[in-house]
């Protein structure tokens, strides 16, 4: 049987949903090459936030009034909708957060502070964004685990050949990688790094908040025990994200968060806590923008995440190919077929920075720092990268414009 291919996306035509690029910038038309921090965000999930607040918003779960009905469906309908795009078992597995970052915290402190001790060992990945970082770090320095971190090899891929050596005598408790590295584009195995952890009875935490709007996500076939996704880089809103974990594993933790809600019973002699998921959703939660986030995966998903991963492939390999036709241009990271469409680089002698600055005069948008991924700019040897990204509305125009506009950035600071 032959293998069907997934229809071609044309981001041309999917640019018009996206109002942002009406406007010119600095008098030119933008090149919006940042998506990797925050995608832009289409008429249809504009709508169904703004039509929420103008037909069904009230509080939820709390009034017997329709409005409050209304909003509740609109609410856990969201629930369900994110349940389906991650392939959940049930959407009580999906918990409701601002952002991917809290629903690590969620996890780092829910599970990590009672399971973590002395003797206990934490890794995380030298590619690893400091969301799911830095809380794994603290978390192990508060209860004595050990914390160390997992190679990457010459092309920024991880370096696995010796994970059994890294742990050594120490109890391997939590292993926590990102699905698709935020700086290099790169793709983790995260499915052979869960099934490794599952083999030292440890748990596996991905951050998907880079993937999930890129490729499609699994959740059951990924095999981890935790997986963060965000809205805004997935054309959703900001403030709100979703955690998935197992469901026994969710019951098992003591809450994050406090407050309504999240309660059974509250007397003076002690509080019992709400079943999952209103035992980690405390206080009034961003309704809106959870009705906004369903509206975002319904849209990428109508469009197709095999076709979004295809057509990343395809600019990431367009781009470094003319990226790396410059002598001057330092590129980092893997090649264009297993990373997703992200590329970092750095122009010799010229501060990303200033390089960022120079194309924003010629309305192109790209991130220049660290990327919030001081531990890899280490292994990299350099403070900071210029970072290329793309999403469903990039062209390849936009990259011959980033072309011409490193021309211009050497014409004027060489």
């Amino acid at each position: 049987m032959a293998v069907k291919a997934p229809p071609k996306l044309d981001a041309q035509k999917l640019r018009a949903d996206f109002p942002i690029f009406e406007q010119p910038i600095h008098g030119k038309p933008l090149s919006f090459l940042d998506s990797a921090a925050s995608a832009q965000k289409p008429r249809q999930v504009l709508d169904a936030t703004r039509d929420f607040y103008e037909t069904s918003y009230a509080n939820v779960h709390r009034g017997v009034y329709y409005l409050a009905g209304q909003a509740t469906a609109g609410y856990e309908g969201a629930r369900e909708t994110v349940a389906r795009f991650v392939n959940s078992r049930t959407p009580r597995e999906v918990v409701f957060t601002r952002n991917a970052t809290e629903g690590i915290n969620l996890v780092a402190y829910a599970w990590g502070l009672p399971n973590l001790g002395p003797g206990d060992l934490v890794l995380v990945t030298e590619l690893e964004h400091h969301s799911n970082f830095v809380p794994w770090q603290y978390i192990a320095k508060r209860t004595g685990a050990e914390f160390r971190m997992i190679p990457l090899d010459e092309h920024g891929e991880l370096s696995l050949d010796g994970l059994d050596e890294l742990v050594g005598d120490a109890r391997l408790r939590v292993v926590a990688a990102g699905l698709v590295s935020n700086s290099l584009g790169t793709i983790n195995p995260i499915e052979r790094l869960a099934a490794w952890a599952h083999e030292h009875d440890a748990i596996m935490v991905c951050d998907a908040a880079q993937g999930a709007p890129h490729r499609p996500l699994d959740v059951q076939a990924l095999g981890a025990d935790f997986v963060a996704i965000t809205a805004h880089k997935l054309c959703g809103p900001s403030g709100v994200g979703a955690l998935w974990g197992r469901l026994e594993l969710f019951q098992a933790m003591e809450p994050f968060n406090l407050g309504g809600h999240m309660i059974s019973r509250v007397r003076l002699d002690g509080t019992t806590w709400g079943e999952v998921p209103a035992k980690f959703e405390a206080g009034t939660q961003a309704l809106a923008e959870a009705v906004g986030f369903a509206a975002a995966v319904d849209y990428v998903s109508e469009i197709g995440l095999e076709a979004i991963e295809q057509h990343e492939h395809e600019l990431a390999a367009y781009a470094l190919g003319r990226l790396g036709e410059l002598p001057w241009v330092t590129l980092y990271g893997p090649p264009a077929d297993r990373r997703a469409g992200i590329v970092s680089f750095n122009v010799e002698g010229i501060h990303p920075h200033d390089v960022a600055q120079i194309l924003d005069g010629e309305g192109i948008a790209i991130r220049a720092g660290h990327h919030c991924c001081q531990p890899l700019m280490s292994k990299l040897g350099v403070a900071a990268t210029n970072r290329a990204s793309f999403y469903v509305y990039t062209v390849r125009d936009e990259i011959d414009r980033l072309v011409d506009g490193l021309h211009k950035v050497r014409k004027i600071l060489s």
